[in-house]
């Protein structure tokens, strides 16, 4: 089935579904049914990565899907062991092979630092570099990054030929990151949000509840509905045909003002534990 959820353009005029599909743990055991599942409900937007081990999952259920592959916007992540101008470029080939495509639709660096040690300012540029050389040579049709703070951003912005398009962090209700995303906004930098219901820590919050109520919908898609009011792409998770579908249907309603104030702020809530430029927190 098919689902009009509109685009979002990026700054070198790609077009990007609203909302994607988060493939994080969601093909364990090397079963394809949740992401076939996804293709049938209509997602067209698959976010993976070399880290989640599910790339070859995630081709083969695009393939035997029957739609062209231009139906599908394909995005995938290099891991910190993979960063380095030579490690990208096979990292990148690596990915295409396993998703059994000859380009991608969007490319990130996972996390700015390798470790939290290392020289990461000159491994980010080198690895930009390559992605730059990707970009040229028409193998990714979009570049960017995910768990870049601004700082992280000067480093590629202050010697990169072409800008990024992309910042995937974790954005949700109770995490927002408002530094980050209106650094981004400055720049037409889109913003993807990785777990934007807050890895479920958030479906029993009685402030999400009380507003969900008001508009018949539940807290999942009052969440994907802040994020987009918000100009943040949601790459939400579900593994029910039901939730997959409920995700997508949060078009038919709009936050008030008043209530997306209240959302804003919300003290820290849900936050995975998880900072480019420390240990994870055990949360």
């Amino acid at each position: 089935m098919s689902k009009d959820i509109g685009f979002f353009t990026l700054n070198n005029n790609v077009r990007i579904p609203k909302i994607g599909f988060g493939t994080y743990k969601a093909a364990e055991n090397g079963d394809e049914s949740v992401i076939k599942e996804a293709i049938r409900q209509g997602y067209t937007l698959f976010d993976t990565a070399s880290f989640y081990e599910n790339e070859a999952i995630v081709g083969s259920a695009v393939k035997k899907s029957g739609l062209p592959r231009d139906h599908f916007f394909l995005t995938s992540k290099l891991w910190k062991t993979q960063m380095g101008y030579q490690n990208t470029l096979q990292a990148f080939n690596d990915s295409c092979k396993q998703l059994k495509t000859d380009y991608l639709d969007l490319y990130l660096i996972h996390w700015p630092r390798p470790d939290l040690v290392c020289d990461w300012k000159k491994i980010v540029v080198e690895t930009w570099k390559a992605l730059e050389e990707l970009y040229d040579e028409k193998k990714v049709r979009a570049i960017g990054v995910s768990n870049f703070l601004p700082h992280h951003l000067d480093v590629i912005l202050n010697s990169c030929k072409i800008m990024p398009a992309v910042d995937q962090i974790e954005f949700h209700p109770g995490y927002t990151q408002t530094e980050t995303v209106n650094f981004c906004r400055s720049l037409r930098i889109q913003v993807e949000a990785w777990s934007p219901i807050g890895r479920a820590r958030l479906i029993d919050n009685p402030l999400l509840k009380e507003i969900a109520a008001k508009y018949n919908k539940s807290v999942p898609q009052l969440c994907i509905r802040f994020s987009l009011q918000n100009n943040v792409l949601p790459l939400p998770k579900a593994s029910s045909p039901e939730r997959m579908a409920q995700n997508l249907d949060v078009f038919d309603f709009e936050i008030s003002e008043e209530d997306m104030e209240k959302i804003m702020a919300m003290p820290v809530t849900g936050w995975s534990g998880e900072h480019p430029d420390a240990e994870p927190v055990a949360i």
